[in-house]
């Protein structure tokens, strides 16, 4: 009997253990840009997290255009784009330069060659995920 609940035990901690190294969903931003098209960003950190915040309750127009390096071939938190902005390379600009300004479906497309991605137009239209 002893040796049964040992091992029940054993399998609940274990269980419980598991259950904590899940890793936590990102917090993703969605922006529309242009009203023709919207695609997702994974938000890394604290600050991002609040700078998106600010800039869909409209607390700030500062630093509005999404920057970020293009990963291709990989859709991560942007399905069902076949790219995803590296979430390490994310910035916030008041203005950037034109050759990286475009629709997600340039991107996808191949028809904007940057390996840099900054949609001139892009809003914030939803946050979801921890700290959201």
């Amino acid at each position: 009997m002893k040796i049964r609940i040992v091992a029940a035990a054993s399998i609940v901690v274990a269980a419980l253990g598991l259950a904590g190294c899940a890793p936590a969903a990102p917090t993703v931003a969605t922006f529309e840009v242009a009203g023709q098209g919207t695609y997702k960003i994974e938000l890394a950190t604290p600050e991002l997290i609040q700078h998106v915040k600010d800039l869909k309750s409209g607390a700030t127009e500062d630093g509005r255009i999404p920057v970020g390096t293009i990963v291709r071939d990989d859709p991560g938190v942007n399905a069902p784009w076949s790219w995803h902005i590296d979430p390490a390379t994310l910035e916030f600009a008041d203005q950037t330069i034109e050759v990286c300004d475009g629709l997600p479906e340039y991107v996808e497309d191949m028809t904007l060659t940057s390996d840099v991605y900054c949609p001139w137009s892009a809003e914030v239209i939803a946050i979801e995920g921890p700290g959201a």
